[in-house]
């Protein structure tokens, strides 16, 4: 997705191990309007699907998924990685290693939010080694509901975590796929713009 390219490459800062800071746009300040064509995009992509449910986890994968939620007419439910005092009910949860904060958590969501009647796409932020959206996966196993499919902001190509969803025959659509961040740069897949 071009606009969001452009956009990475205009405000996305890239930082020591591989980690692309933006802040700017998407997981610290928020552009409604950028989040509002990702939805556009996961919507079109997946509008054959009959999604029932999107399904993320908590913080920075909200806005994507809340944007697509309105524009396919289905729930949001997102993940937490904090146990909360009105998750008192059963919980169906996964433990998930996030790689930028160098910590595990256990995400949960409440059984009530997810079943086998559910059609899930998964929307997030990024994906880089997969933690994030192997633990969601885990969770629509639980619940025996069904995944229509993963749909991914920013794709990390050259990180282990599209195979991982690929590999469980998982469809996978990720809206910008860095290939690498060579010279402090970022580079696309396919990019005839990398500067």
């Amino acid at each position: 997705m071009k606009l969001l390219e452009d956009r990475i490459r205009e405000d996305g800062v890239v930082l020591a191990g591989d980690v692309l800071k933006v802040n700017q746009f998407l997981n610290h300040q928020i552009d409604p309007a950028l989040m509002y064509a990702l939805g556009q995009e996961f919507s079109r992509l997946y509008k054959e699907e009959k999604v029932t449910k999107i399904l993320t986890v908590e913080s920075s994968g909200i806005a994507p998924a809340i944007m697509t939620g309105l524009l396919m007419h289905v729930p949001v439910v997102f993940a937490k990685k904090q146990k909360s005092s009105t998750l008192n009910g059963g919980l169906y949860t996964a433990k998930v290693y996030s790689y930028t904060k160098q910590v595990e958590n256990t995400i949960a969501v409440d059984t009530k939010f997810l079943n086998a009647a559910d059609n899930v796409l998964i929307v997030d932020d990024f994906l880089a080694n997969g933690q994030a959206v192997t633990g969601l996966l885990d969770i629509c196993k639980l619940a025996h509901a069904q995944v229509a499919g993963v749909g991914i902001a920013i794709e990390k190509s050259f990180q282990k975590g599209a195979d991982l969803i690929r590999d469980r025959g998982v469809r996978l659509e990720s809206l910008a796929r860095i290939s690498s961040f060579e010279g402090n740069k970022v580079h696309f897949v396919g990019s005839t713009e990398n500067d």
